[in-house]
Order: structure tokens, then C-alpha cells, then sequence
């Protein structure tokens, strides 16, 4: 067990409040505050950003995205400083 988790959504509900870091089966990536999820995967997102090469690409504010169209999901702060 790392940081309390212990199960999958475990770290999706670590992560409710904190950006995170969503890859997208179409190449995109979108960077916004974790409102919301559920056992789907689907996941609601505040202050969403499309990103492209680490940077801001657009804003698009407050978002759904369907759990279907996500390849990963990563704490931003972790996933963004690694790439640097």
C-alpha cells in the first residue's frame, strides 16, 4: 500500500480536487481539477486544458469526459514534472 491506496479508484479518489492528467485514446491530453468520477471511469474535470507539448493548447473549462476515451489518468503535478 503507497499513500493509502490500495485499490484502483483509490487514487482517483486521492486525486478529487487536484489536477490531474488525462491521455486520451486520440492522442489529446487534457489537464483540469478532478470533480468527479464513477465506476465507468467517466470523469468530470474543472478548469480543463487541452494540452500539446506541454503547453496550453485551449481552455475549455468545465468538462465531461467518457471513461471509454481514456488511455490513463495521472496526478498532473507527478506526470508534468517528469517530463521537464
Amino acid at each position: 500500500m503507497v499513500n493509502g491506496i490500495e485499490r484502483p479508484l483509490d487514487l482517483l479518489n486521492h486525486s478529487k480536487g487536484k489536477e490531474i492528467l488525462v491521455q486520451l485514446k486520440s492522442e489529446k491530453q487534457m489537464v483540469g481539477t478532478l470533480l468527479a468520477f464513477d465506476i465507468h471511469i467517466n470523469v468530470v474535470l474543472d478548469n480543463a486544458k487541452e494540452m500539446q507539448n506541454n503547453e496550453i493548447k485551449r481552455n475549455v473549462g468545465l468538462t465531461f469526459l467518457r471513461g471509454d476515451t481514456i488511455v490513463f489518468i495521472s496526478p498532473a503535478s507527478t506526470a508534468l514534472k517528469e517530463e521537464k
